[in-house]
């Protein structure tokens, strides 16, 4: 939509809907990244989700539409040579078949602090923290900011946190200072870059190693190392024949699993012991003792707790209501207790209700398997390794937000055309300028028309009422017949 004109405000963007009111969504697996070893393909691969974007932007159009194409995880842990090679075909091919606004510098791999950035600013403009309020006094010059909300993401692979800080934060340390440098983004969402109600500070934090699956995986690896080492030391084999499993407290009561490694299996047990499985995921925290510290001992400026609110997204949805069905407000003592519960009961049982449908409809036996882990891990990720108290009342855990599917895509959008308003704004006030001194210079030649027209008359009557004296003076100092001689 058109920008209203007011500089303060941030460009409405919503999303788009069809003629049945169903949001205009295409979506395709795998990631381009799987190309890497053909990526002269790519363009062709991606060409439906363009085509579906050209059917529905208006024809005339998509010579102003903006295209962007940013890269995240996946394509992150390519080579650089492979990434470019990508881009390049991408580069190349598109403008051959699409009109799309799409130059150089709308390809690229972002990194995980701007896609941090980008979920932070995606979340908090749905929600409409970036509106501003006057005071509703006469003097409009003092604007309310309203206080923004912090994310929680817990993928497969990674969890990131991002959050407001603000301007003056303190430092234990010179080198912690130097740490935060690469943390903290600071950015203006304004359209005009001299107005700055519209800058933000935010702390950015992406931890590899640390989502569900890749947590799971560090888990078992670290079973499979350490009693195979006890084995050999007291040379038994437990866990490395079904007869004899490794009992795994992370897994729900009897349920089976195995680990292969090198050519090996080793198998696994469920009791079902929700605490003991928090104790021993602790140490996979990687705390340190220093303080202001999160997980891996990475910096973390201090959250007031009292006064702040968080949205959990991925797995802290996933943990809470998949299985668990309590989605949206978390409290710490009552997913507890439901974690317990759910870890305790027998395989069989769980494997009955999900037979009955009891379970999330896209909750899978994966899920059930694992949720007993996840959920202790989910909740020492935030506990331990966030610093958050059990006390904390103000995470929601949210797969939408009124209705919207909230994706960082939607934050890198109204990020990349912040600067679009500006234009419309310019133009609107050219427009204004040059109808007010048209509509001055209309009436200004009026005046000057009618000015210029009273003096012609007043010249010509001041002429004649001179012509008319001298002809009566002459009628009063002459005879008859000098009269008519003259």
């Amino acid at each position: 939509p058109r920008h209203n004109g007011n500089p303060h405000d941030l460009l409405d963007i919503k999303q788009m809907r069809d003629k049945n009111r169903k949001p205009v969504v295409m979506k395709i697996k795998p990631g381009i990244s799987e190309f890497a070893r053909s990526p002269e393909k790519v363009s062709d691969y991606i060409s439906p989700l363009l085509s579906f974007a050209a059917e529905h932007v208006p024809r005339a159009k998509h010579k102003e539409t903006p295209l962007y194409i940013l890269c995240t995880a996946g394509m992150r842990i390519l080579p650089e040579s492979q990434q470019k090679a990508i881009l390049e075909d991408l580069l190349t091919d598109i403008p051959v078949h699409f009109d799309f606004l799409f130059s150089d510098s709308h390809a690229e791999v972002i990194s995980g602090k701007q896609e941090g950035v980008y979920a932070w600013i995606g979340i908090n403009f749905v929600l409409g923290r970036f509106e501003h309020t006057d005071d509703g006094n006469e003097n409009k010059e003092a604007i309310f900011r309203k206080r923004t909300v912090g994310i929680l993401d817990m993928g497969g692979v990674s969890t990131q946190i991002a959050y407001e800080v603000p301007k003056t934060v303190s430092f234990a340390s010179s080198q912690q200072e130097e740490v935060a440098k690469n943390l903290l983004a600071e950015f203006n969402l304004g359209c005009d870059a001299h107005q700055t109600e519209h800058v933000y500070r935010v702390y950015v934090a992406t931890f590899l190693g640390f989502g569900g699956n890749a947590a799971r995986q560090r888990y078992e690896e670290s079973l499979f190392t350490t009693t195979a080492l006890k084995n050999r030391l007291l040379g038994k084999e437990i866990g490395m024949t079904s007869d004899s499993p490794y009992l795994d407290p992370c897994l729900p009561l009897d349920a089976q699993d195995e680990i292969q490694q090198n050519g090996q299996i080793m198998y696994l047990r469920g009791t079902g012991d929700f605490n003991l499985c928090r104790e021993i995921i602790q140490p996979f925290m990687n705390k340190t003792n220093e303080t202001q510290t999160s997980l891996n001992g990475v910096y973390q400026p201090a959250v007031h707790f009292q006064n702040s609110e968080f949205y959990g997204f991925s797995e802290f949805y996933y943990c809470t209501e998949d299985v668990l069905r309590m989605g949206g407000d978390y409290n710490a003592a009552k997913f507890v207790k439901a974690a317990k519960d759910y870890c305790a009961t027998k395989w069989s049982v769980l494997r009955e209700r999900f037979d009955r449908g009891l379970y999330a409809s896209h909750a899978d036996l994966h899920r059930l398997k694992y949720q007993c882990f996840k959920s202790a891990w989910m909740y020492e990720v935030f506990h331990s390794g966030f610093s958050f108290p059990v006390s904390y009342s103000n995470l929601k855990t949210a797969l939408q937000v009124y209705d919207k599917e909230v994706q960082w895509t939607l934050g890198a959008i109204l990020y990349r055309t912040r600067f679009l308003p500006l234009r419309d704004i310019q133009q609107e006030n050219f427009r204004g300028n040059h109808s007010h001194w048209r509509s001055f210079s209309f009436v200004y030649n009026h005046y000057l028309f009618f000015a210029c027209f009273l003096i012609v008359l007043l010249s010509i009557l001041l002429y004649l009422l001179r012509l008319r004296r001298i002809h009566r003076r002459m009628l009063h100092n002459s005879s008859p017949t000098s009269l008519w001689i003259e």
